[in-house]
């Protein structure tokens, strides 16, 4: 006999339709669902964990399966996942290393004292369902690579890279490739061997560990990332990835000499702020809540909304993800990354990067 696989796809659409014209309530249904299958919703995405492997000593990737919902991504992309902790819903945004249709791979490293990842990489088992968000994320690879491509990366921000590179080369990329993880230990050196695996199928590709807290092994290299390790590089074009403090120090390296690419860069943690001086007083007023406030022009608006006990929706908060957008109602605000100022009403901000420069109000 035939065998019957029973999956909702063929009714979602009409259940959709009656929750727009308000028959039903969507979160009603997205319980009726979970109930029969943990990754099932209407709208939203969940991912089912098929498996777990340490890619290195700190840093675990996740093999993922989409439910329907997924809108598609590609590789150096990154999407936020969800999860509880205390009662509290946190969301990280983690880039995908792997994107085969809804089948995915994203690594978790291991944070000290973190509050989210520790979790899920000292709980996560195979078959356990993860809420993901929207992929966002503009790195991708560079169009006018004839020179050669320059990959920098530190920590974490290898996976953002590795996703592209695997795939760059997987479409014939034949262009000088060199990438440089820089990382504290040997051991936080991730995907080694799937590395090593394409530097031989690649005799274009050239991989070197950058170590920054110990001595540096046959081959590879130490300290701290400098003219000394750039020296003599064919290649024209820069992706880099990592701590803003690293990616910061890679452009000004790469731009120190005249280069026939392009740059592009990635960090995940929040820059400094940009603000000189001691600082000065602004008023926030956060429309929707109906709060009034003194601030500073020194913060985050995302930050100073949390200090007086707001809790705006938002992920990365490195001004990547845009979860924790606004609508910009009055006043002047200064993106924190590049220093560019905002002042038109009615413009979107990113108030996780974005610093008040006047009085502002915002539609929070």
């Amino acid at each position: 006999m035939p065998s019957f696989v029973f999956s909702p796809a063929g009714w979602l659409q009409p259940l959709r339709l009656l929750v727009a014209h308000g028959w039903l309530r969507e979160a009603g249904v997205d319980a009726w669902l979970g109930a029969l299958r943990a990754d099932w919703r209407l709208n939203r995405t969940f991912a089912r964990v098929h498996s777990l492997r340490w890619v290195a000593a700190d840093m675990l990737a996740l093999r993922l399966k989409a439910n329907r919902n997924w809108p598609g991504a590609r590789p150096g992309q990154a999407v936020l996942v969800y999860g509880e902790r205390d009662g509290v819903r946190l969301a990280r945004c983690y880039s995908l290393t792997v994107v085969r249709g809804r089948v995915l791979e994203l690594a978790i490293k291991r944070q000290p004292g973190g509050r989210f990842a520790d979790k899920l990489i000292d709980t996560l088992l195979p078959g356990d369902v993860l809420e993901l968000g929207a992929p966002s994320g503009e790195l991708e690879w560079p169009r006018d690579a004839d020179s050669g491509v320059l990959l920098l990366a530190a920590g974490s921000g290898i996976t953002a890279l590795y996703g592209l590179l695997r795939e760059a080369l997987a479409k014939g990329c034949k262009q000088p490739v060199w990438l440089l993880h820089s990382v504290r230990r040997r051991e936080q050196r991730a995907f080694v061997p799937e590395l090593q695996a394409l530097m031989a199928r690649h005799p274009n590709l050239r991989v070197q560990w950058l170590i920054t807290g110990e001595p540096a092994g046959e081959g590879e290299l130490h300290g701290r990332l400098g003219a000394e390790h750039l020296r003599d590089l064919p290649a024209h074009s820069l992706l880099a990835c990592g701590p803003h403090g690293f990616v910061q120090g890679a452009l000004s390296l790469w731009s120190a000499e005249p280069r026939a690419g392009t740059a592009q860069w990635e960090a995940f943690s929040p820059p400094p702020a940009q603000v000189a001086g001691a600082g000065q007083a602004v008023r926030l007023e956060f429309a929707r809540s109906g709060l009034r406030a003194e601030g500073d022009d020194q913060r985050s608006l995302l930050e100073q909304a949390e200090a007086r006990g707001l809790k705006p929706k938002h992920g990365c908060r490195q001004g990547i993800c845009t979860e924790c957008t606004c609508q910009l109602l009055e006043g002047r605000v200064r993106d924190l990354r590049s220093g560019r100022e905002t002042s038109e009403p009615g413009q979107p901000i990113r108030i996780c990067v974005s610093a008040p420069l006047s009085d502002v109000r915002i539609d929070l």
